[in-house]
Order: C-alpha cells, then sequence, then structure tokens
C-alpha cells in the first residue's frame, strides 16, 4: 500500500473548510470528483461508522477512528457496500482493510493548511493520483468562494 499525500493552502478559516468538507450539500459537491453522486451517510461521531457510496449503493464502510472539529478527521476503511449492504470480508477487501484517509487543518498566518493523506492499494494509485488534487481544488474554491463574494459586496 502506498500513502499519497495532498496539500493546498486556503484563504478561509477552519470552522469554514470544516463545513465545506463534512456538510452534505458541499461534501457531494466536492467528491463528485471521485464519482458524479457520491455521499456519506454517517452521524459523524468519532468511533461511529460512516458510509461512503455512490449512486448505485456501491461504496465502502469506514470507521470515524478520530474527530477533532475544526483540525483533524481520520477513516479507517473496513470494507467493500453492495446494493446498500456491507459485503463480507474477500479476497480484494483484505488488500486495503484498514486502510486510513485523514484530513488535517493548520492555521498559518492568514491561510490554513488543508493536509489530506491517503492510503491506497497500487491498482487505485493512479486513479487517486489524478482525482484527489481536483477534490482538493474544489474544497479550496468552495472554502473560499464566500470570502471572495464577501470582497466583491465591500
Amino acid at each position: 500500500m502506498e500513502k499519497l499525500v495532498f496539500n493546498t493552502e486556503i484563504k478561509a478559516s477552519k470552522e469554514k473548510i470544516w463545513k465545506v468538507l463534512w456538510d452534505d450539500e458541499t461534501y457531494r459537491k466536492w467528491t463528485s470528483a471521485f464519482c458524479e453522486g457520491s455521499y456519506a451517510e454517517s452521524n459523524w461521531n468519532e468511533g461511529d461508522k460512516i458510509y461512503f457510496l455512490g449512486p448505485g449503493g456501491t461504496g465502502m464502510n469506514s470507521l470515524i477512528e478520530i474527530k477533532i472539529p475544526n483540525e483533524y478527521m481520520a477513516f479507517k476503511h473496513l470494507g467493500e457496500i453492495k446494493d446498500f449492504k456491507e459485503v463480507p470480508p474477500n479476497e480484494e477487501t483484505e488488500k486495503w482493510s484498514g486502510s486510513m484517509e485523514t484530513y488535517r487543518l493548520t492555521q498559518k498566518g492568514d491561510v490554513v493548511d488543508l493536509h489530506v493523506e491517503v492510503d491506497v492499494i497500487e491498482k487505485h494509485i493512479d486513479y487517486f493520483k489524478e482525482a484527489f488534487p481536483k477534490a482538493v481544488e474544489l474544497i479550496k474554491e468552495l472554502s473560499e468562494k464566500e470570502n471572495k463574494e464577501r470582497e466583491l459586496t465591500t
């Protein structure tokens, strides 16, 4: 497994970026970089399950391992979902079960550094190297959008 790392500086508050990352409406917008119609089902509490789903009921189930509001979120990916149901572990899921995906927000002067790390198996590396930068750019655009609109009206 390989760890991919993505960073960007965002001119917005940590609270605003956190909201863009995890509120349903904006989550659906930035995760469209991976699959149009992607969404998550969760109560977003540390220690609870989260289901990352596509419109056809496929995806993966994970655990919210660590949640520090406005600072850090860590997902531990557990298994696959088909037809909106968890699939028992199999040879394919064993290859990536336990992989991590983390999001860290760090204040650096008047910008916030968004630092994303994701563990990826070899057959998905090219896909994520292409899709994740698009997703990170969407997070940046959505987070900075309100600030730009405010600047135009003042």
